[in-house]
């Protein structure tokens, strides 16, 4: 994969758990505008390389460049207002809160830099695209569906406003339908400029949504090219199943 013009690029990335390291010199480069699916068996480093962009990995080597600034040494808060947010898994919403509630904590960032349009408009594309929440606006976060948690988790997270939106396992725990749903909306997400970068294990979702795919074996990239590609390769096979 080489674009002309690097979204984001990381050379060298290699990251760890304490004294256990779960990345191994990840290199790899998105052109603006390009979606990007991260494959693999469980414990292959999706979540791992998602974390060491988002700032969440602490223990981090390498380079990570985004929009031309370097990432590596910048907290997470700094990197959202850049333009860079994560949805981790498992979704971590403010259960006790309403949802409109836990919706306004995403626009901490805008609103601390005087950004209250920014964060209206970012208001106005979230309940447009999950119309749902807006019905659901006073309703208690913890009492949603599993669907409707997922959906309020990404809200939340796009109304930093960002360039680049960071998924991590999004599908686990959802039905089918619902998971077809979301994925139809996340898709949508291109047309308002809305870069996605999901980390899957359902490889046909992952692929759909994405232009370009990369497969995690062992912490290190095995595969990677253009989504359509990858899916049909006999390697990714071999790689989920063993052998």
């Amino acid at each position: 994969m080489a674009p002309e013009r690097s979204l984001l690029k990381l050379s060298n990335v290699s990251a760890s758990y304490g004294r256990v390291q779960t990345l191994y010199e990840v290199n790899l480069e998105l052109a603006g505008g390009k979606s990007l699916a991260v494959l693999g068996a469980n414990g292959a480093g999706k979540t791992t390389l998602l974390r060491a962009i988002s700032g969440l990995m602490v223990q981090r080597r390498g380079s990570i460049e985004f929009n031309g600034t370097e990432l590596s040494r910048l907290p997470p808060h700094e990197i959202v207002a850049l333009g860079l947010s994560h949805v981790p898994e498992g979704k971590h919403l403010f259960g006790p809160l309403t949802v409109a509630e836990n919706i306004e904590m995403g626009a901490l960032t805008l609103h601390r830099s005087g950004r209250r349009k920014d964060a209206d408009e970012a208001r106005d594309l979230i309940y447009r695209l999950f119309p749902i929440l807006r019905s659901r606006s006073g309703q208690i976060a913890s009492t949603l569906s599993g669907g409707e948690q997922q959906m309020l988790a990404i809200a939340r997270a796009l109304m930093s406003r960002p360039k680049v939106l960071l998924l991590d396992e999004p599908s686990v725990g959802l039905a089918p339908k619902v998971n077809e749903l979301l994925f139809v909306t996340l898709g949508q997400l291109k047309a308002f400029e809305v870069v996605v970068i999901v980390a899957e294990q359902v490889i046909r979702l992952a692929c759909d949504l994405a232009d370009y795919a990369v497969v995690l074996h062992l912490g290190r990239i095995a595969i990677q090219g253009p989504s359509d590609a990858i899916r049909n390769d006999p390697e990714l096979k071999r790689l989920y199943l063993g052998g």
